[in-house]
């Protein structure tokens, strides 16, 4: 589920854990992509995955799509790393 900025996943355990959206984007394809991380979270682990105009949350099926949302990540930190600087 997605709200303006954060969404609830469920981990290993059925467990709701609530998540942090770092950015959303749209791929050339049409595919919509949320990049996001634990709420609170120190440890820098980020997730992604697909998801569909009901806001439900498609998991990536491809190296080449991961290849694609990995390229847009690293974008997306340097970026945020120039604008600290």
């Amino acid at each position: 589920m997605l709200d303006s900025n954060s969404l609830y996943v469920k981990d290993e355990n059925g467990e709701e854990v609530k998540m942090t959206i770092l950015f959303t984007f749209d791929a050339p394809e049409g595919a919509q992509y949320v990049v996001f991380q634990k709420a609170g979270s120190e440890d820098g682990e980020i997730y992604a995955s697909r998801y569909n105009d009901e806001g439900e949350l498609i998991p990536i099926g491809s190296d080449e799509e991961w290849d694609m949302v990995e390229e847009v990540i690293n974008t997306f930190i340097e970026d945020e790393e120039n604008a600290e600087d």
